[in-house]
């Protein structure tokens, strides 16, 4: 399995010593709060690491401009993550690599996600459940931008499947693949 091709979730805090000692270059944060963030974020950094943060799992943090401005002009973040467009276009005014997380619950919920992304234009998209190959194949043509599955995904089977679809990235909080 191409480990290069792995996006280290980390969703609870006793994570962060595996993604540091991990041989990956890129990790989404979705743990911690506002008071951590900071600490946390330079942790990472400091070990080689590009952060992008969960902007909508971070304890205190704002679903507003001001928080996207908080984490790239304070923090230094490497991108932000959100399902939220108006959160894409406040990270793109500040030049930062945004992703744009969506939910194929349904063809009407695809369809909507991909207009969005149309109109907004992120950088990445993230399509969750990560274990859906038709869709894959579908979201990386309608899209035509670098695409991240993630959720559900616990075996390397299934990265490998989710790379044979059209998946660029695999994203996973399953620290075994890392």
């Amino acid at each position: 399995m191409d480990k290069s091709k792995i996006i280290p979730s980390i969703v609870r805090l006793d994570q962060i010593p595996v993604a540091v000692q991990s041989q990956c270059e890129r990790v989404n944060l979705m743990a911690g709060n506002i008071n951590t963030l900071g600490e946390l974020n330079e942790r990472l950094r400091s070990s080689g690491k590009q952060v992008y943060i969960h902007i909508d799992m971070i304890g205190g943090l704002g679903r507003d401009k001001e928080a996207v401005t908080f984490v790239v002009e304070k923090l230094g973040v490497s991108g932000i993550i959100t399902t939220k467009a108006h959160l894409i276009v406040a990270a793109k005014t500040l030049h930062c690599r945004c992703v744009q997380r969506i939910f194929a619950i349904d063809t009407a919920a695809l369809q909507t996600s991909f207009k969005l992304i149309e109109k907004h234009e992120p950088d990445e998209i993230e399509l969750m459940p990560g274990l859906m190959p038709d869709v894959i194949r579908i979201a990386k043509s309608h899209t035509q931008k670098t695409l991240i599955t993630g959720g559900l995904i616990r075996s390397e089977r299934q990265v490998e499947q989710a790379l044979a679809s059209g998946a660029d990235y695999v994203s996973t909080g399953y620290e075994a693949l890392w």
